[in-house]
């Protein structure tokens, strides 16, 4: 470790030298200037070695005290200019008090008092802003990847400086679909054309990287680089999306590989901030399953609307611990308590209500692995069903506002266990409807990427290991969206929705997942069917080919927000429904499996349990890029 501090110390050693050095000389300076360089008349040499005696020890400490080598030269800045000031102008005055202290200070002309520290201010400035200059315009090129910037604005702009800095690429011009950028130059870098030009100027310019700085590119935009650098076999990076980039800060250790969640769901979400401030703010909220995918990202996007407190309760240590940990981070002065708990469990759900009163009552804890809950059916209905229905009872018996359940795609005309039992939990929610003053409603909506389960990165670890690509059917289809998005409109609907509603959020269009499978394998840099083979290996128990957001019997109607829809469900009484529900408690009371199995199917007609689908096994033709309607991704994450 000695060996690799060395340098530093020495750098810091030299610059220190260096600036203690500029004492005499800008001493030297303000006498030549006063005396109109007559140096060796009168008192010129005692007057100049007493200001010497005095400034050197002083502008050292000075120095040392206000940091001038916290900083690096390479990288000089205006704070570090300001450092400089202090510790100069500090130092100067220090100076003239000991003199005055002295009684020395009528042996100095005032004018070199007031010369000097100008001088010493630009001597240790200069050479500062020359070399970071000259380090920025005239170091070696020849190891530096020649990159194109897609995006002049400013995150092309902060990125561009932060290039010519770095060792790593020489940025050869920008892209930019704005004609009013054509033709000028951003610290230098020309803007060359517009994204359409893109393949013409990969082959002129022979660039090797593609670096996307658009922030808010839409996944249209995203794919189309992508496309054009994949054909001429250059590789992309870009900078992470805007909400990601939510601190402002670009820099090009923050470029990362184009991933499939870029072509699929960056597109931004209007959402009513003054509407959700008037439903969180100064609220306690209760976000269950707060460590899985979709309740830590429920907790994050609370916190930005001012709630008084948020509880976030799960049974998972180390999920809970993970956003514990990150809700620490954030500069938010709203309480965040963790809170280890099962919603199966009714003394701890009690006492967490008679302890938090929430106002809201997010309820994302559910287990949502199908073919896990094909084998487990008695416990997944005991947390999806049972469980829901008794943090459902509590909200309305502790007066909560609203209760909010975060159902999914599967609950439409069910074909597995975990479907099933998300529907009968819309159904409790739905006959409930408004209990005691509180309001119940469900949100429900398809797949999301990047959870634990999800395909995404079940496909990143296949290709990693060089396949093969595991994908179930040759024609199985998914609607996704990404967990923000999701969220986003979660508490949108949440905001807006009445008792008893049941709200859909926009997936878009279904995706094929071999032809996710295949554009992933595309990003990876290889080829499909010839790097890298996809198997087909059949439809697992309870997997449906096509999954749907409304059952045929329920007419979606549109809202004020474009991207959710309010679905008209079928609804049961509560005087039908709980003495149903109060068999399925028995039934998984007696872990009797078949009674539960029988009781999912009178509670919800439409379930029919699905039968394994023979796998066609084409030959391997890979799908046309063009064709490829990619739009978000995913595998719903739920967690209690």
């Amino acid at each position: 470790m000695g060996f690799h501090i060395l340098p530093l110390v020495l750098n810091r050693w030299a610059a220190f030298l260096h600036d203690l050095a500029w004492v005499p000389l800008a001493l030297l300076l303000a006498f030549m200037v006063r005396l109109d360089f007559q140096f060796f008349g009168g008192d010129f040499l005692g007057m100049f070695l007493l200001l010497l005696a005095l400034s050197l020890p002083v502008q050292a400490v000075a120095y040392m005290y206000f940091g001038l080598y916290r900083g690096i030269w390479r990288f000089a800045s205006v704070p570090d200019l300001m450092r400089i000031l202090r510790a100069v102008w500090v130092g100067a005055a220090t100076t003239i008090l000991l003199l005055f202290l002295l009684r020395r200070v009528g042996d100095v002309p005032r004018a070199v008092l007031l010369v000097y520290p100008v001088f010493l201010t630009m001597g240790l400035t200069a050479p500062r802003l020359f070399y970071r200059w000259f380090k920025d315009h005239f170091q070696p090129k020849g190891s530096r990847r020649r990159a194109l910037i897609v995006g002049a604005g400013w995150s092309g702009d902060l990125l561009v400086r932060e290039l010519i800095k770095s060792r790593e690429y020489l940025p050869v011009g920008f892209l930019d679909d704005d004609p009013r950028k054509l033709g000028r130059d951003l610290h230098g870098v020309p803007v060359l054309g517009s994204v359409g030009e893109l393949d013409r100027l990969l082959r002129e310019l022979d660039v090797e990287m593609v670096l996307i700085a658009m922030p808010t590119a839409d996944a249209r935009l995203m794919r189309r680089i992508v496309d054009v650098a994949a054909h001429e076999g250059v590789a992309c990076v870009t900078l992470p999306s805007l909400r990601e980039l939510a601190d402002g800060r670009v820099e090009v250790s923050r470029l990362r590989e184009v991933e499939i969640d870029d072509l699929l769901g960056r597109e931004v979400i209007t959402l009513d901030d003054a509407g959700l401030h008037a439903f969180l703010e100064g609220k306690r909220v209760l976000v269950t399953g707060a460590g899985g995918s979709i309740g830590s990202e429920l907790c994050r996007q609370v916190a930005q609307y001012g709630p008084e407190r948020v509880v976030m309760l799960d049974h998972a240590e180390y999920g809970l611990y993970s956003i514990e940990r990150d809700m620490q981070r954030l500069p938010s002065p709203v309480d965040f308590t963790p809170v280890l708990g099962d919603v199966t469990d009714a003394v701890r759900m009690r006492e967490v209500f008679a302890s938090f009163r929430p106002d809201i009552v997010l309820h994302a804890a559910a287990y949502k692995h199908v073919p896990l809950l094909e084998d487990n059916a008695v416990e997944g209905v005991k947390v999806n069903v049972l469980g829901t229905r008794m943090v459902a009872d509590l909200a309305a018996t502790h007066g909560c506002e609203k209760f909010v359940l975060v159902s999914t795609d599967k609950a439409v005309r069910p074909t597995n266990v975990m479907g099933a039992s998300k529907r009968v939990a819309e159904l409790y929610c739905q006959s409930v409807g408004e209990a005691d003053g509180t309001a119940f409603m469900v949100t429900r909506f398809g797949n999301v990427m990047g959870s634990a389960g999800s395909v995404v990165p079940l496909f990143r670890r296949q290709i990693a290991e060089g396949g093969p690509v595991t994908v179930t059917h040759p024609d199985i289809t998914r609607y996704f969206m990404t967990i923000p998005e999701a969220v986003s409109l979660i508490l949108q609907a949440a905001s807006m929705g009445a008792a008893g509603e049941v709200f859909v959020l926009d997936m878009g269009k279904p995706i094929r997942i071999r032809d996710l499978a295949e554009e992933m394998i595309r990003l990876s840099g290889h080829e499909p069917g010839r790097d890298i083979d996809v198997a087909f290996i059949g439809l697992r128990p309870g997997e449906k080919l096509h999954e749907e957001l409304f059952h045929e019997h329920e007419n979606p109607v549109g809202t004020s927000h474009p991207k959710i829809l309010r679905a008209e469900a079928r609804k049961v009484s509560a005087q039908w429904l709980v003495p149903r529900l109060g068999s399925l408690q028995r039934a998984c009371a007696g872990h009797d499996e078949p009674r539960v199995q029988g009781l999912l199917k009178e509670l919800v007609p439409e379930f029919r349990p699905a039968q394994p689908a023979a796998v066609p096994t084409p030959e391997f033709r890979p799908a046309e890029p063009a064709t490829v309607a990619l739009k978000v991704v995913g595998g719903t994450e739920r967690s209690h």
